[in-house]
């Protein structure tokens, strides 16, 4: 058995059986070998961010780490925008790194880089420098990756083709902490105060079992609930708690917080501005606030809750979302009235992938009395995840519809996720939001005070000459293409889509908010 070979069965014996992969020469071993350990589904993409990107939208999906393949430092660095969001969302990865032979590395050839410096800026690095020592390896990644992390593991040439290599045991993988009881019992105190208090919930805390547990503690309380403004995985829909989530704008989260007194923390973060603006404050809790820690994100945040919520509302039960549906609009599209279609047509069980932007705003709205569905966010705000989060997504969970709100522009940067779509048959389907412009750009332009909106500075946020085709980029790609401008449109194509299997595209010409 080659080091190769004792890796991929060390992975698979881990749990990780999912292997995401844009290969390169340095790899090769490390291809072949997966023919001799038939339980690792190899998946390829055509661009490292769609690898990575997949990754993250499986491990999100189903709670446990997927791998990737990547081609030295070059490749590991083309997928690290979505490895940036992966870091953000506490995914677990595992990232297989392909690097020159030991004794190759001396020469400095072309393809030479740095792999262990980029790497370390998403999370978690070994170099495994012996085909004895590899497998272990190979556990050590398992379980830094299930304790939240990204972890990647670079991979010599030498030592994955080298003879010799026996697989190793799993590392026991982490068991999330209980708080104490003496968090616990502070922090009712806060919720009793009489105080305005917000409960701000993240990680673990935006599944279903912690909603209940929470909204039992508002109700008891009066306390505010919000969810952090881009949660990994959030379920919602009929027969969950409802839950607002803080906005992205800075200004709308100061409205949020208006005259709160205690901000209580279950898995998230204190609430910060995305961007730095002039004039305005980067930190988000109110003058005079008090910020608390009931659970940190990888804590059991479900039980901090609820042991929250046996002290204070024994004997209430959560409020759960009722079913309701907003009627189906007619006319031609518009940012107000393609959400509705969506909300209208969600299919049961869904898992929607939101990469939306500022097409999207209105969307939680009208899904929020749709059937049960998971939504999957941008936690990190690099664009590009939705495509290839979706494949993961799909291929995490093969009898769930996924359905992928896509902003124009950031699909550009992955588009080629689409192709793997078609490869594998995955469930998707995809609606395209084409307003032809970075939008979102538009309004940061004014918010930043910037001094000129002429004709140069629009030019560089304008997507048209020429106008982007994205039936004809689907078509091309093996996935079937429609084109909708009226309500009436997108609902008979959505409603086609999700009825057949296999991926499908729908550019919907929604027109931009600014």
């Amino acid at each position: 058995m080659n080091g190769a070979q004792a890796l991929i069965r060390t992975l698979v014996d881990a749990g990780v059986n999912v292997c995401f992969g844009n290969p390169g020469t340095s790899e090769m071993h490390f291809v072949a070998a997966l023919d001799s350990v038939p339980e690792m589904r190899g998946i390829l993409a055509l661009f490292e961010g769609v690898v990575t990107g997949a990754a993250d939208g499986y491990a999100r999906m189903a709670d446990k780490p997927a791998a990737t393949l990547l081609h030295l430092g070059p490749g590991l660095g083309n997928g690290l925008a979505n490895l940036h969001n992966a870091r953000r969302a506490r995914t677990p990865i595992v990232n297989v790194v392909g690097d020159h032979a030991t004794y190759h590395k001396q020469f400095d050839a072309p393809l030479e880089s740095d792999i262990e410096a980029l790497a370390r800026t998403v999370g978690w690095v070994k170099t495994s420098t012996s085909t004895a020592a590899l497998a272990a390896d190979a556990a050590e990644a398992v379980a830094a990756a299930q304790a939240g992390q990204v972890a990647t593991l670079i991979l010599p040439a030498d030592v994955s083709w080298t003879e010799g290599g026996e697989p190793a045991a799993a590392v026991a993988p982490p068991v999330a902490r209980q708080v104490d009881e003496s968090v616990v019992r502070s922090i009712v105190d806060v919720l009793q105060s009489g105080e305005s208090t917000v409960v701000l919930l993240g990680a673990h805390g935006t599944r279903e079992r912690a909603l209940r547990a929470a909204n039992r503690i508002a109700q008891a309380t009066g306390v505010k609930l919000f969810a952090e403004t881009f949660p990994a995985r959030i379920e919602r829909g009929a027969g969950v708690p409802a839950v607002e989530r803080l906005g992205y704008l800075a200004e709308q989260v100061t409205y949020q917080l208006t005259d709160v007194r205690n901000i209580v923390l279950a898995g998230a973060k204190s609430p910060v501005s995305f961007f730095a603006y002039p004039g305005k404050a980067s930190d988000l809790v109110p003058d005079g606030a008090k910020v608390h820690v009931l659970a940190e994100p990888l804590d059991d945040v479900a039980f901090a809750l609820e042991a929250v919520a046996d002290l204070v509302a024994p004997d209430i039960e959560p409020v759960l979302q009722e079913a309701r549906r907003p009627g189906l609009p007619s006319g031609d599209l518009t940012p107000q009235n393609w959400v509705d279609v969506i909300g209208a047509l969600l299919p049961e069980n869904a898992i929607i992938v939101d990469e939306a932007n500022t097409s999207g705003l209105l969307l939680p709205m009208a899904t929020a009395g749709a059937p049960k569905h998971d939504v999957l966010t941008l936690t990190g705000g690099a664009i590009g995840y939705g495509l290839p989060t979706a494949v993961g997504a799909a291929v995490a969970c093969p009898d769930r519809p996924v359905i992928c709100l896509q902003a124009d522009g950031s699909a550009m940067y992955t588009s080629s996720a689409l192709w793997t779509m078609a490869r594998e048959g995955l469930n998707v389907t995809t609606v395209v939001l084409s307003n032809r412009s970075y939008a979102i750009l538009k309004l940061e332009l004014q918010r930043v005070g910037a001094e000129s909106t002429g004709p140069k500075a629009l030019d560089l946020l304008d997507l048209s000459r020429p106008d982007l085709d994205f039936v004809a980029l689907a078509t091309s790609m093996g996935v079937s293409g429609t084109r909708a401008s009226t309500a009436e449109e997108l609902a008979d194509q959505f409603r086609a889509a999700v009825e057949q299997p296999g991926p499908s595209l729908i550019e919907a010409m929604v027109p931009t908010l600014f």
